[in-house]
């Protein structure tokens, strides 16, 4: 008895993966001599090769969603391909998992090991005085050998409130996927544009955490190591906020031209993995840097 086997569709070659991988070198490039710039206090190209980064990705974002939107309509997937799919989103969470892994163990090294270290801990008695003499092992620093000094940012206000944001987003978009499932197309629309404008709501309160931190406090990323940890991390959450919520704004735009079925809705599915994750990691900052 001959064995059937389902279709595997194996797309053309793409060109949006060297367009993504020209836009990621450009980001990268333009990020660091932005920050370079800014430190010292000149002006240069770095602010323009980052834009330039980000609207090639914008561009490499839209044309890669229409041909994967195209594909999925034409009835070219099957459950084989669904299954990996599945794999291939699991994977890339795991690595965004380790990304902000590494973030937040530098974060540990400074705080618990750098710190204790430069105040004498240990066999180190003579660090403090030879390396920073008016160093206090205390966290956050708020003064650079240097002399720059800086407040720590409470957090009480826009850091809570945020919390508060994305906790509620977190819930709207689970009720939006029970709509799917359960073909209620009306709760599926609404809650999930609910869920859009509540992450446009937190990146809005971000920026406005950032300016406070640079006029009020003094919160720079000439900062020290506090300064440094603290952009660092909440900078590349906002970074994947953006992601999520422009993942969501497609998914929003093809459930209102009829997209997705009860059974037939991975992409959907992927983005709300992908926006429960980013809400976790914030939850996790917010406990590690805002409040401890």
């Amino acid at each position: 008895m001959q064995q059937e086997y389902q279709k595997y569709y194996v797309p053309a070659q793409s060109p949006w993966p060297i367009v993504g991988a020209v836009a990621l070198f450009l980001i990268a490039v333009g990020a660091g001599n932005f920050v370079i710039e800014a430190t010292k206090g000149e002006s240069g190209y770095g602010g323009y090769t980052l834009l330039a980064g980000f609207v090639v990705l914008m561009v490499m974002l839209v044309g890669w969603f229409k041909n994967q939107i195209d594909e999925s309509m034409s009835g070219l997937y099957s459950d084989q391909l669904g299954r990996s799919y599945r794999q291939g989103m699991s994977w890339f969470i795991f690595s965004e998992v380790m990304f902000f892994a590494a973030f937040f163990g530098a974060l540990y090294y400074a705080r618990f090991i750098s710190v204790p270290w430069l105040g004498g801990a240990s066999n180190n008695a003579m660090t403090n005085e030879v390396l920073w003499p008016t160093f206090e092992a205390m966290w956050p620093l708020v003064s650079t050998p240097g002399g720059i000094t800086t407040q720590e940012m409470s957090a009480v206000g826009l850091p809570t409130i945020n919390t508060v944001i994305l906790l509620i987003s977190s819930v709207t978009l689970h009720f939006a996927h029970v709509g799917l499932e359960q073909n209620k197309r009306k709760q599926l629309t609404v809650m999930l544009g609910v869920t859009i404008l509540l992450g446009i709501g937190f990146l809005f309160l971000q920026v406005e955490e950032y300016v406070h931190a640079y006029r009020d406090l003094g919160l720079t990323l000439q900062s020290g190591i506090y300064g440094n940890t603290f952009f660092m991390l909440t900078g590349f959450h906002g970074m994947h906020v953006t992601l999520g919520t422009i993942i969501l704004i497609v998914m929003f735009f093809r459930v209102l031209k009829g997209h997705f079925t009860p059974h037939n809705h991975f992409a959907f599915q992927a983005g709300s993995w992908y926006w429960h994750f980013v809400d976790v990691v914030w939850v996790m900052l917010y406990i590690f840097v805002y409040v401890l």
